[in-house]
């Protein structure tokens, strides 16, 4: 056994249920290994645990954290393809290994598919045991950047290229430019070749979005999102359009679409429950498609362009792990761009 320092959730609330506490971890037991969490990513994700709610059911206390980079400094027995000292990122997805979806390499539509942070514990910690398969080699990428770059790109990568299956001068919108997702969105969507429409709400991420490659950024907090995209595109609209806000935004997003267009959504963070017209829905014969996570082999076929710098991790800014209350403040506030890593030391 060894003492760890962690951060956990003892009760559903705001960012002061975050609390710093000691624990023992055990040896790592077949086929698993020991991380030496170096740096840990947040996500909306955490945000929406720690609040609680009844699709939460956690046996408490619970530590948050989907994205994780580390060494690796203990390994189980029969463990494989990894050895101690590796630094690596953790696939932010947990799953059986057995059933028909696993073994066909869809492990994400696992009956027992769960999220490192949501429905097991997570990285809020000094040490992690997850299973051999789940660690991805980093080289010599720092652990911050690591650390941004799983939960955030195996969605994007199956929202960009499994489910909206892009193409070379498909026209997307993607919103809310400055998450995590869409930052990945923005870069996977460019690498295919399409045009970029970004939306955003702050006058301050617009450039920031252009510099990650948005051909057009849409300021929604002056200008009609419908109303600009038909101006972009000529009144046709876009061929495809990626979602995670949900809410009003969703309803808007649908309006932006061209016939026969598709959109792709993975999250509703602004609402659950958009007021959806059927009717328009089936006379342009669109496309709603969900997206939740991606594959182990999605992530494993983004890692080399992780490594060569084709996809860029966007990085707000970074704070030790104790300050996790303060970070989930500032991602509440909407004041990051990207995303927020809290270092291990």
């Amino acid at each position: 056994m060894v003492a760890t320092e962690v951060v956990v959730i003892e009760g559903h609330g705001g960012p002061e249920v975050l609390v710093r506490r000691t624990l023992e971890v055990g040896e790592p037991g077949p086929r698993e290994v020991r991380v030496r969490v170096r740096a840990v990513a947040l996500n909306h994700l955490d945000l929406w645990v720690r609040r609680g709610g009844p699709a939460w059911k956690l046996d408490l206390p619970h530590r948050l954290g989907s994205d994780i980079a580390g060494e690796i400094e203990a390994i189980g027995p029969g463990a494989r393809g990894c050895k101690l000292g590796d630094r690596v990122m953790v696939h932010p997805g947990v799953s059986c290994g057995i059933c028909p979806a696993c073994k066909s390499g869809h492990d994400n539509l696992c009956r027992q598919y769960g999220i490192l942070g949501e429905h097991t514990n997570g990285g809020y910690a000094e040490r992690i045991i997850v299973a051999d398969d789940a660690v991805l080699p980093i080289g010599d990428m720092p652990f911050e950047c690591a650390a941004a770059l799983p939960l955030c790109t195996v969605t994007a990568w199956q929202m960009a290229y499994v489910k909206a299956e892009l193409r070379p001068g498909t026209t997307v919108l993607v919103n809310a430019a400055g998450s995590g997702v869409s930052t990945m969105l923005i870069q996977l969507a460019k690498l295919a070749g399409a045009r970029v429409i970004a939306t955003t709400t702050a006058a301050d991420k617009v450039e920031r979005a252009r510099a990650l490659g948005a051909d057009e950024v849409v300021l929604t907090s002056e200008e009609d999102l419908p109303t600009a995209v038909r101006r972009l595109t000529n009144r046709a609209g876009v061929d495809v359009a990626f979602d995670h806000v949900g809410g009003q935004l969703f309803e808007k997003t649908l309006a932006c679409l061209r016939w026969g267009g598709r959109v792709v959504t993975c999250g509703a963070t602004a609402g659950f429950a958009p007021n959806i017209d059927l009717r328009t829905v089936f006379f342009k014969q669109l496309e709603i498609l969900g997206s939740t996570m991606g594959s182990k082999g999605d992530l494993a076929a983004a890692l080399p362009l992780m490594r060569d710098g084709r996809l860029r991790p966007v990085i707000d800014r970074v704070m030790p792990l104790w300050d996790a209350a303060e970070a989930h403040r500032i991602l509440e506030r909407r004041e990051a761009f990207g995303k927020i890593v809290l270092v291990v030391d």
